[in-house]
């Protein structure tokens, strides 16, 4: 399959992973990027020095092209960014942030810059600055998606900005990916999916809970880390959603998963008093990563909470990353060349 998005990151499937925390690994990055697709590194929960480590144990796994994602509004990951800069990371994906350095640095040595975006103004803003492409996050999506659905949101930004775009929220085969690219898309981004994978290090048990939930098994808050999430429906998550952290207790889980998860804790400190907003939300985020953790990690659904897609309505097997992107290419074609017997616009 070959679209803008194809051509521009030099793939051979619009197809991407993104840049999960604990599941986009370098071990899944590459297994994506090898079966044609582009897998995104995640450095939210990573050191500097860790982010160079596993950005060098991806190039030992693949040689073809990768990203590294990097949330800007979170402690430590403008200093992962120029270790992705500095590593001459093929794709960097930005996001919740300015990112127009990163655009400037990156197109230096020839790197293609993804931003992430869930509105028309922040999708104009990133093509201003110079943007290679646009992760185009939907309501449907798993952790942060936006307030309109995949359906809307992918042909309306499309209609605005002339840069590529992939549609992330809401696919996860080849049916949703011929209908993203009927929308104006250029790729799609398989979160929840690719989440579900054999390549993928999220528990066996959390897969398994995946696969026994439908779609309507979510819950889409922004009491859970300060921002509006969609996560796993469990008692724990209900109970993580109720009500908004208290921001001073929320404060000091946020320095205690700093230093528990090695993550720099001046920077967690010295984002803590920037303002209010800023330090209720970054208080909220660092106190959920235990929770995160406990689930993604761990596998403990009873005290952990899981983020996920409304597509885990869809996810019913447990794959390798080859068969995903075989399947999502063949059904999509498959439709496409049978569209004539589903139905006929001659009317």
């Amino acid at each position: 399959m070959k679209t803008r998005i194809t051509n521009l990151l030099q793939i051979k499937r619009p197809i991407i992973l993104p840049g999960m925390s604990w599941i986009s690994t370098p071990d899944l990055v590459a297994a994506v990027s090898n079966a044609g697709g582009l897998g995104i590194l995640a450095t939210g929960p990573l050191t500097p020095s860790e982010t160079r480590s596993a950005i060098k144990e991806i190039r030992r796994k693949t040689s073809l092209p990768f990203g590294v994602g990097c949330t800007l509004l979170m402690p430590g990951s403008k200093e992962n960014a120029r270790v992705a800069l500095d590593e001459k990371v093929p794709v960097i994906n930005f996001s919740l942030g300015k990112g127009d350095w990163i655009v400037k640095e990156a197109h230096k040595y020839g790197g293609k810059v993804i931003a992430t975006v869930v509105t028309e103004k922040h999708a104009k803003s990133a093509e201003n600055i110079g943007a290679d492409a646009l992760m185009v996050t939907g309501h449907e999506a798993a952790a942060h998606g936006g307030d309109v659905t995949s359906f809307v949101l992918i042909p309306s930004i499309s209609e605005k900005v002339s840069v590529p775009i992939i549609a992330a929220g809401g696919v996860a085969d080849g049916r949703g990916l011929l209908a993203a690219l009927c929308l104006g898309a250029d790729a799609v981004a398989m979160g929840s999916r690719f989440a579900v994978s054999k390549e993928s290090p999220l528990p066996e048990n959390i897969k398994q809970a995946i696969i026994q939930r439908s779609e309507t098994d979510t819950i889409y808050s922004k009491n859970f880390d300060g921002l509006y999430a969609r996560v796993m429906k469990t008692p724990a998550a209900e109970q993580a959603t109720r009500r908004p952290m208290n921001p001073v207790m929320a404060a000091i889980k946020s320095v205690e998963a700093a230093k528990k998860f090695n993550m720099p804790l001046p920077k967690v400190l010295a984002g803590l008093f920037v303002e209010y907003d800023k330090i209720l939300m970054l208080s909220q985020f660092g106190a959920a990563t235990e929770k995160i953790m406990a689930a993604t990690v761990e596998g403990d659904l009873d005290t952990g909470v899981q983020f996920i897609g409304q597509t885990q309505g869809l996810i019913v097997d447990i794959p390798s990353v080859n068969d995903i992107m075989n399947r999502a290419v063949s059904q999509a074609q498959s439709i496409y060349q049978n569209k004539g017997l589903l139905f006929d616009l001659n009317i």
